[in-house]
């Protein structure tokens, strides 16, 4: 720590590093590894992802069966729901809220590359790097060059027809993307749609019947008996009617003979006769006695 020709660094000059902002070369290799693991990894489980491979409404790229073990959870799922939803952040509640990815493998690709995909169009490799876009409902992917270069609004691989706010950015990192998608999911639920353009899937009828009687109760506090039985749908008003008789049950159990034993029904302003002076017996002074 000294007399050694060194120095000893300041707290300054320690943070000071730490403290910079990031270089454009900084900024744009971390970009390249988030796209690197979002080209190449379930977020979801965490593993390579392997066809068949599915898309939501903001391009992030899943394995279809993690999707489908998120919908069915079981006893042996590898995931958990808390997990899933972090990740998904509500935009999947069904298969119609993805789509599958065709993808046109490279067969010249190395055999351990991440990103065996290409362009059918341009033959460019799809991946970290180059923009990559897919029709829907189709699910065909291309180079979004390619995609501009096309005339008319038909896949070149199916011929099937799609509109220009159909073309999905794959893993977007642009906030002009993100912005785009963001509107187009809003648009799509406003028109009763799913993300693959199929009808949105309702709730479920035991869902349904859950909601329905948590809203009883407060119907229920503004609503008579006799108010009840004027109610036109028929299922509402047993409903509300058995609901008011466990609550009449209820008082009636609270003011059950047993219950009252535990309570003294005795005036407290009244002494107790011979226990009136329990707190002083035995511990009586003389009215004469000196002090």
């Amino acid at each position: 720590m000294g007399n050694d020709g060194g120095s000893i660094p300041t707290r300054r000059e320690l943070v000071k590093e730490a403290a910079r902002d990031p270089t454009t070369t900084e900024i744009k290799q971390s970009q390249h590894e988030r796209q690197e693991y979002a080209w190449s990894t379930d977020p979801i489980t965490r593993k390579p992802l392997a066809p068949p491979i599915v898309s939501d409404s903001n391009g992030k790229l899943f394995n279809k069966e993690s999707i489908i073990e998120y919908l069915l959870p079981s006893d042996h799922a590898t995931i958990t729901k808390a997990d899933a939803d972090s990740v998904l952040q509500g935009s999947v509640k069904s298969l119609k809220d993805v789509v599958e990815i065709k993808f046109d493998i490279d067969t010249n690709a190395n055999k351990d590359s991440k990103n065996p995909f290409k362009c059918p169009v341009t033959g460019e490799r799809l991946g970290p790097g180059q923009k990559a876009v897919y029709l829907v409902p189709c699910g065909h992917a291309f180079s979004a060059t390619a995609i501009k270069e096309v005339s008319g609004e038909r896949c070149v691989t199916c011929d099937h027809e799609y509109a220009s706010n159909d073309i999905i950015p794959i893993s977007p990192t642009t906030p002009e993307d993100i912005a785009r998608l963001s509107l187009r999911v809003k648009t799509l639920k406003e028109k009763g749609l799913a993300h693959s353009l199929k009808k949105a899937a309702k709730e479920s009828k035991k869902r349904k019947k859950r909601d329905q009687v948590d809203e009883v109760p407060p119907l229920v506090q503004i609503i008579d008996q006799k108010e009840a039985n004027n109610i036109n749908n028929s299922s509402t008003a047993a409903l509300t009617a058995k609901v008011l008789q466990e609550q009449e049950a209820k008082k009636r159990r609270m003011h059950n003979d047993n219950l009252k034993t535990l309570f003294s029904s005795r005036d407290q302003s009244k002494p107790i006769g011979k226990s009136a002076d329990f707190m002083t017996r035995g511990y009586d002074i003389p009215a004469g006695a000196k002090r």
